[in-house]
């Protein structure tokens, strides 16, 4: 056997052995689904304040963001009603609750795999001094094709100060292999007062 076909053996069997993607370098990059940055659809009501914008992503990716009765979904498809087809897009947090315009892509090579997004879920047991629900910050890591696009876990951002590296690392680690149909949403970390609301019925 020689050299080339040596070389070529060891990065076979090291594919085979971390998975493909797994072996190329993991890198962050950010795009905004912020109003201005996005494609409003339809008008959106004064009567009850739902909207939805579609927003560019990485690689083709189009982000859906939805809101109706001051709770919004976010979910991720190659175009409108692939995005709203997806299990995201039937999530709904039970307090008022709404996503910051940041979303953070994690991507093997040129690949996205994961997105991280930063939630506000309101808490009406905590009024702030004018009688408002204060809110709670969570990170939500979410799955991206080929798949389904579905949450894969919950990082509380304030009983957690590392909150940032843990959703990463549960982005890097768990994204790619979790099932949607079967696996259940977890939870990294501490679990605070933002998870609790997230996930109560």
């Amino acid at each position: 056997m020689n050299r080339v076909t040596s070389l070529g053996m060891v990065a076979l069997m090291t594919c085979i052995g971390l998975n493909c993607a797994d072996a190329q370098s993991v890198s962050s990059s950010y795009t905004s689904t912020a109003p201005k940055d996005c494609r409003q659809i339809g008008k959106a009501s004064a009567l009850d304040g739902s909207s939805t914008r579609v927003c560019p992503g990485k690689d083709g990716l189009m982000v859906l963001i939805a809101e109706d009765d001051l709770r919004e979904i976010v979910s991720v498809g190659r175009n409108r009603k692939a995005a709203s087809e997806e299990p995201a897009a039937n999530v709904w947090f039970a307090p008022f609750n709404s996503s910051e315009t940041t979303i953070e892509w994690r991507a093997a090579g040129a690949m996205p795999f994961a997105i991280i997004q930063r939630w506000h879920i309101a808490d009406n047991s905590d009024p702030d001094k004018q009688g408002r629900p204060s809110t709670k910050a969570m990170l939500v890591v979410t799955r991206l094709p080929p798949g389904a696009v579905c949450h894969v876990a919950y990082v509380d951002a304030i009983a957690n100060p590392n909150a940032n590296e843990l959703a990463r690392k549960a982005a890097d680690d768990l994204a790619r292999g979790f099932t949607c149909a079967k696996d259940e949403v977890k939870i990294i970390g501490t679990r605070g007062r933002a998870v609790e609301l997230a996930t109560m019925r």
